[in-house]
């Protein structure tokens, strides 16, 4: 993976997208389910405070109502863990803020505190795949709980207050179950579906990525979800299909490794060792020549795929698909590795998180960006004279994605927000000021539209998350209406600039040593496969087992090259060992599959 002859030259410096990044897309097929699950956390508890004439309190209880926007992709069992770990983190991170603002006020040591809370939260939520909306939800409250009045007497109370917002964010988040059981894995299996019938009517790179991504999110969504039920017995078969799909089409792709050997390619590069690897699949790619047609008459086309799609996301019974390439149970030993992790899969969240605190992790130099562009604009923010430097600590906060090319994006796109939602705030002001059922209408009114609106583009959620963030100072009292706005205009920008300059400044060459672990990776998994389809009776756990770790480790490699393609000064990238990688990866997972289910025994065949 270091020889020079498979690396690719690459600017150190990479041009920086302005209209791209705020281009609208498709809204999210779940988008009102976290906005319809905060709007009931948030109303319950902010009602019960206005009935006892205690609206001050409201951003102790917000706290944890926000934590409902949390865990709606996961499948129930999962989904119940998970929240109750958010309730728990953002208990912590309220803890450290109040008992903080209670002991000192000194504004430098909050900034202090405010960006080491936020570089750790970016970590620990990076590290678990906690998100959306990741971890600027827990700065944006614990950075604003640092700056409100506190006295150490107080903190029990108020985190009390937390916690039962959090026990409601909790029942509104799992208490869908005893409605729909299997919803989760439901929508996970038709995003597969439809994403294996767009790779089938446009084969190419990126939607033969998508689709094996959205494949092996359904398995991952079906083993996590608990034991089986009938309804998930359907989803698994339906997941077959799908993968089938993507089998089909990467049987009849080209494949660079297999022209390199024809034309004669020795130059010992990558090619030559994806080659040499090829030959060991070659029998069974030719010994299933003649079950080609086979897959072809019993794979579902695109059509059947995204009628079974829809039907699968609606509220029906589940699409009953007819005799894939063999059964869920047969090929694919779902049920061993459902029992397998039961027993190893408990601590996966501790692991990633002690992986990610370890000295060689590639989160840390995201973290120190993190603290580094918070801390600063914070101090320059408060150097300037604005009230409240939290807003421009969180500004910073949201900008750090995966690299600096996604980081400029959401500096962009966070600006812009803003921007235009300081003026939807000056508008909505006056209303909101009426009565205070209509400030807490307003709030549950932008909670709403911010969900329903950010995941077309994040611009357009910012738009509503500004009032939102301003109407709930009018909790505690009146504030002027042009101080306000000044305030987070002038925050807004700082912010900005501020974390953008500090993701340029503070380099990240991990990326790089990260997509070299991700193919080294790539190639053990291929080369377990391959060992695996060569025995002469593979059990169907094995062959599952091998599938599986060969499309996770594919799955990383396409991040892992995402990531360092977005980041500044780094090392040229692999990218010809990159794309050989993945063809000869999504070769042997088609492989697989026709090893699974669609060719005779060796020795009928010849296949190995």
């Amino acid at each position: 993976m270091s020889d020079s002859s498979i690396r690719t030259r690459q600017p150190s410096v990479r041009r920086l997208p302005l209209v791209g990044p705020l281009r609208l897309t498709h809204p999210s097929d779940m988008w009102f389910k976290p906005a319809l699950s905060v709007v009931v956390a948030s109303a319950v508890p902010n009602l019960a405070l206005f009935a006892i004439g205690r609206l001050d309190l409201v951003m102790y209880t917000m706290a944890g109502s926000l934590c409902a926007l949390y865990g709606h992709s996961l499948p129930y069992a999962r989904r119940a863990r998970t929240v109750a770990g958010v309730v728990v983190g953002m208990l912590v991170g309220m803890a450290i803020s109040l008992v903080t603002a209670s002991l000192t006020d000194s504004t430098a040591v909050l900034i202090a505190v405010g960006a080491l809370l936020a570089a750790g939260q970016k970590v620990l939520c990076d590290a678990t795949r906690i998100g959306p909306p990741g971890p600027v939800i827990f700065t944006f409250v614990t950075s604003a709980a640092l700056f409100a009045p506190q006295h150490l007497g107080q903190v029990p109370g108020h985190l009390a207050l937390t916690t039962a917002a959090g026990a409601v964010s909790w029942l509104v988040t799992v208490g869908p179950v005893l409605l729909r059981r299997e919803g989760p894995e439901r929508r996970a299996t038709a995003r597969a579906l439809a994403a294996a019938a767009a790779y089938a009517d446009d084969p190419g790179h990126r939607t033969r990525h998508a689709a094996a991504a959205a494949v092996h999110t359904a398995w991952q969504t079906l083993l996590a979800a608990g034991r089986p039920t009938p309804v998930r017995r359907e989803l698994e078969r339906l997941v077959v299909h799908a993968e089938a799909a993507l089998a089909r089409g990467a049987l009849g792709a080209p494949h660079p490794g297999v022209h390199a050997r024809r034309v004669g390619d020795t130059d010992g590069g990558g090619h030559a060792r994806t080659a040499d690897r090829d030959s060991e699949l070659a029998p069974t790619a030719v010994g299933t020549r003649a079950a080609d047609h086979d897959l072809e008459a019993r794979v579902a086309g695109p059509d059947r795929l995204r009628a079974w799609a829809r039907q699968t996301r609606a509220r029906g019974p589940v699409p009953t698909p007819p005799p894939a390439p063999g059964t869920a149970e047969e090929l694919f030993g779902i049920d061993a590795e459902r029992a397998a992790r039961r027993t190893v899969g408990r601590g996966d969240a501790r692991r990633a998180v002690l992986r990610a605190l370890a000295p060689s992790s590639p989160l840390l130099p995201i973290a120190a960006r993190a603290l580094i562009g918070c801390a600063l604009a914070g101090y320059v923010s408060m150097a300037v004279g604005v009230g409240r430097p939290y807003w421009a600590i969180v500004t910073a906060a949201s900008l750090y994605q995966a690299n600096v090319t996604l980081s400029w994006s959401r500096a962009l796109q966070r600006t812009l927000g803003n921007l235009l939602g300081v003026l939807v705030f000056a508008a909505v002001l006056p209303v909101s000021r009426t009565s205070s059922l209509a400030l807490i209408g307003c709030c549950l009114f932008f909670n709403f539209a911010a969900e329903a609106l950010i995941t077309r583009n994040y611009w357009l959620g910012s738009i509503a998350v500004t009032p939102m963030a301003l109407l709930v100072l009018e909790f505690g009292g009146t504030h002027p209406a042009g101080e306000l706005i000044g305030d987070r205009v002038l925050d807004t920008v700082i912010g900005a600039a501020v974390g953008i300059l500090a993701a340029m400044a503070v380099t990240n060459r991990r990326a790089t040593g990260r997509l070299e672990r991700a193919l080294a990776a790539t190639d053990r998994a291929r080369a377990h496969a391959v060992q695996t389809i060569a025995a002469p009776a593979p059990a169907p756990a094995a062959l599952d087992a091998a599938r599986r770790r060969l499309t996770g480790s594919l799955v990383e490699l396409r991040e892992a090259g995402d990531t360092a393609a977005g980041e500044w000064w780094q090392r040229a990238l692999p990218e010809e060992h990159i794309l050989a990688a993945e063809q000869a990866g999504h070769r042997t997972l088609a492989a697989t599959a026709t090893r699974q289910g669609l060719i005779a025994p060796a020795s009928e065949n010849g296949a190995v």
